[in-house]
């Protein structure tokens, strides 16, 4: 399935314009109202800021370490000129975090998640492509316990958010008894333009062998991010926490809906509760990745409720948005998967497409 995103708008810059309504967002050619406040925007201006998330499918160097199982990784598998492969990846990584947001935002994004990286050389490279280099983003990144080496880290443009502090958490699980050796989660507090903002950067353990079989591991994960949050609201006054990443479960799944507790309905957000508003995106049939034949929305971005305006009072900083970034040349136009994301990878070749998914991200607005 193949989803459009669109957005109404009339002139909106850096500093963000909007007209009475709202932004639109479309599947297809159907139009449906977005899942922001309808507000009216038409004698103010306001700032934006996009905060993105994108699991980078396997962005690995072509150095074998001999203490991590970095040799499966895509490109350590191929013949040929892997070096080749490298660069021309670590470019396509590149041209789409500096298309994130741009329509409308008129720039990349203030800060980014990411999910599938194997160390900090590899993004030191994506920064320093020719498409990011000029955006100056700094790098926060931790060495993960997961078994191929697999990290999360934070991109960002330091004219824009500056971090105060920032720990990895070392997610501790088992199965059977048996230590089940995952991703890290990141915890960055930092300054946005002058305000305080905390940021959770998780890829939870995979469904291998199953939805049911592997649930335990998600809820698990989802825990240490509970964990986090607790901490976060007794140390800050009404502290504004973003959780971005690649779960590896759906909005509706236990991990979101009984332990994280999130809601994607704005009015039922709780005094300190989650609001995660990809909820009402996957029920209306979006979607950030595929497989055999199944769709889903592992991609999100939740937030606690300080970051949803209240009274229409854009002050400080506020979620406006959420939004999955498909432009046509991250789908795949043919074949198996037409119509899922345009992958890196298939059939130990390089296909010269992009990620096994598709990147999510949210505006924040204030006003001017």
């Amino acid at each position: 399935m193949k989803t459009t995103i669109m957005t109404n708008t009339s002139k909106i810059s850096i500093i963000f314009s909007l007209i009475i309504g709202g932004l639109l967002i479309s599947c297809g050619s159907t139009a449906t109202k977005s899942t922001s406040t309808s507000t009216d925007f038409s004698t103010k201006q306001y700032k934006i800021r996009t905060i993105a998330f994108y699991n980078l499918e396997n962005l690995f160097d072509t150095i074998d370490d001999p203490e991590l199982w970095d040799e499966r990784s895509p490109i350590m598998e191929m013949k040929g000129d892997i070096a080749k492969v490298y660069w021309n990846k670590v470019d396509n990584m590149a041209k789409v975090i500096a298309d994130i947001g741009v329509k409308d935002a008129k720039a990349p994004p203030a800060i980014i998640g990411v999910c599938e990286i194997e160390n900090k050389s590899v993004l030191e490279d994506l920064v320093n492509s020719k498409y990011l280099k000029k955006y100056n983003y700094s790098i926060v990144h931790y060495d993960s316990h997961d078994k191929r080496g697999i990290d999360v880290a934070l991109l960002y443009q330091s004219r824009y958010f500056k971090p105060t502090k920032s720990k990895s958490y070392n997610v501790k699980l088992y199965d059977a008894g048996d230590r089940v050796y995952t991703r890290d989660q990141l915890l960055v507090s930092g300054v946005l333009d002058g305000e305080m903002i905390h940021l959770i950067v998780n890829h939870w353990p995979s469904r291998r062998g199953g939805e049911a079989k592997s649930r335990p591991m998600r809820v698990g994960a989802a825990k240490y991010n509970t964990q986090m949050i607790d901490s976060l609201q007794k140390m800050y006054d009404n502290p504004k926490i973003f959780g971005l990443g690649d779960y590896n479960d759906d909005p509706i799944n236990a991990s979101f809906k009984e332990v994280l507790q999130a809601t994607g309905v704005k009015k039922e957000v709780k005094e300190a509760g989650i609001y995660n508003p990809m909820e009402d995106l996957f029920k209306r049939g979006f979607h950030t990745s595929g497989y055999r034949d199944n769709i889903s929305m592992f991609d999100q971005i939740y937030m606690t409720s300080p970051a949803l305006a209240k009274d229409n009072n854009y002050k400080k900083w506020q979620f406006y948005k959420a939004n999955i970034f498909n432009p046509n040349y991250l789908t795949n136009p043919k074949g198996r998967y037409k119509g899922y994301p345009f992958r890196s990878f298939a059939n130990s070749s390089f296909t010269g497409g992009y990620s096994d998914h598709y990147p999510v991200y949210i505006y924040l607005i204030r006003e001017k």
